[in-house]
C-alpha cells in the first residue's frame, strides 16, 4: 500500500535526496527505519544541546593530530600535568592511556 510521506525542510532537497529516501523505504523495513530514524533524532537533540559525547577513537585522533616526535616526547615527560588537563576536559583514565600509547608509538619513530 503506497504511503505518501511530506518533507519540510528549510534546506531545498536534491532529486538524488528524494531518489535515495525513496530507494531506502522500499528496501529497507519500516520498522529498522524507525529504529535509525528515533537513534538520529536522540543524536540531534543531544548534539543540538550540547552533550553528544564524541567517541574515544575520535578524542585519540583529535589529541594526537600532527603531534610531531618533539612534542610527543614533551608530552610523555611531562604526562603528569598533561593527564590533569584531560582529566579536567573530562576524559576517561582507559581514553588517557590509548593517548599515552600513541604518543610512545610517535616518539619512537624519532
Amino acid at each position: 500500500m503506497p504511503i505518501k510521506i511530506t518533507i519540510s525542510n528549510q534546506e531545498s532537497i536534491s532529486d538524488k535526496d528524494i531518489k535515495i529516501i525513496e530507494s531506502s523505504f522500499s528496501e529497507i523495513p519500516l520498522k529498522e527505519i524507525l529504529i535509525g530514524l528515533k537513534f538520529a533524532k536522540n543524536r540531534w537533540r543531544a548534539k543540538d544541546a550540547g552533550t553528544l559525547k564524541v567517541g574515544r577513537k575520535s578524542i585519540i585522533q583529535k589529541e594526537i593530530h600532527s603531534v610531531t616526535p618533539e612534542q610527543a616526547n614533551w608530552r610523555l615527560k611531562n604526562w603528569k600535568l598533561m593527564i590533569a588537563n584531560y582529566r579536567r576536559r573530562g576524559y576517561s583514565y582507559p581514553t588517557i592511556s590509548r593517548i599515552k600509547k600513541v604518543l610512545l608509538k610517535i616518539s619512537n619513530k624519532d
